[in-house]
């Protein structure tokens, strides 16, 4: 069976991933940086070409850490299973959540490679944000991103949408993640554009490098 086909990194996303190599460590050895949005604005696809524009940089699903009990009550499993292990420089080791049986997998290792991606909605939860290097946001209307999450995963998952998005919307009143935001990222056509975000500086204490760079589009 062959592999799923994934486009290239276009210009934008080839930029940003230069960029990000630029920046200084933020989890011990590690550049730590979140990707966030709303539930179905595209944060996987964009987080997969990220990834592949830093050589295969190794990607850490929330879904992976969430659970049908906890859509959103995870932050003790995620600092003691993968954050503290990379800030002491040491492997990781997550145990996937499997959405159809309900029950944890087999922990899978986690290196501290010199940038992790953290993706899914909470990436920019206010406990994570001091060991990021930088925080993406995906910049889609919570009701139009919803509106592709619920036709991508069908009548199957309705039920399921139906609890999630009065949680996504508890979750962010509470611990809003845009407002935190290095750069934001729209999709555009077959590509990208990364833009200013509201935050005034990238990751914990650092400029971004050039802020005065017009947006890359892809």
């Amino acid at each position: 069976m062959n592999p799923p086909f994934r486009p290239a990194p276009g210009p934008a996303v080839r930029d940003l991933a230069s960029r990000i190599r630029r920046l200084p460590p933020s989890c011990g050895p590690v550049r730590l940086v979140g990707v966030d949005g709303h539930a179905g604005s595209g944060k996987t696809t964009f987080a997969g070409q990220l990834a592949a524009a830093l050589g295969s940089a190794p990607v850490l699903r929330l879904d992976d850490i969430a659970t049908h009990d906890e859509l959103f009550d995870w932050t003790g499993r995620l600092l003691d299973q993968v954050i503290e292990p990379l800030a002491q420089g040491r492997t990781a080791h997550c145990a996937p959540y499997d959405w159809r049986a309900r029950r944890f997998g087999t922990p899978r290792p986690l290196p501290p490679a010199p940038v992790v991606l953290v993706e899914g909605v909470g990436a920019g939860r206010r406990a994570l944000r001091p060991r990021l290097a930088l925080l993406l946001w995906m910049e889609l209307p919570p009701e139009e991103a919803w509106a592709r999450g619920r036709s991508r995963d069908g009548e199957e998952q309705r039920e399921f949408w139906d609890t999630w998005v009065p949680a996504e919307r508890r979750h962010f009143a509470d611990d809003p993640s845009r407002p935190f935001a290095d750069l934001l990222v729209l999709q555009r056509g077959k590509g990208y554009e990364v833009t200013a975000g509201p935050a005034v500086t990238i990751g914990p204490d650092q400029p971004l490098t050039h802020g005065d760079e017009p947006p890359a589009v892809c």
